[in-house]
């Protein structure tokens, strides 16, 4: 009885095509992975950073069928400058109220109660956003 190789002999063909392709594939992974994750960092760091002004709604409280009061608590650079946008909608989901609110206070921390003035009873209010000019 004789021995079946079940190899091919060590050195003599060289490397096979399926090695040369799973390093490539490897190479690739990894450069796409670092790529990705410089991506993202970049991504968080301009939200972190470049964001001058937040704020947050901390309550709502329809006061009557034509006003709605907004509490807000702002947090920004000293000295910055910005915009909030406030909205207030009815039941039906329709849009009763839409309000701008400058901030031009030099602290960095506010608490202020804003009021708008709606077209209906309103059920809802929500702050959309805030920009830095």
């Amino acid at each position: 009885m004789s021995a079946v190789r079940e190899q091919l002999p060590e050195g003599r063909y060289g490397r096979s095509a399926d090695e040369a392709a799973d390093r490539r594939l490897r190479i690739t992974g990894a450069v796409l992975g670092v790529l990705f994750l410089g991506l993202l960092g970049w991504f968080g760091w301009y939200y972190v950073v470049d964001s001058k002004i937040s704020a947050e709604m901390i309550k709502f409280d329809v006061v009557s069928s034509t006003e709605v009061q907004v509490h807000l608590e702002i947090r920004k650079d000293e000295d910055a400058k910005g915009v909030c946008t406030l909205r207030s909608r009815s039941e039906d989901g329709a849009e009763v109220a839409r309000k701008d609110v400058r901030i031009d206070d030099p602290a960095g921390r506010i608490d202020r109660v804003f009021s708008l003035r709606t077209t209906a009873q309103a059920t809802s209010a929500e702050l959309v956003g805030c920009t830095a000019r």
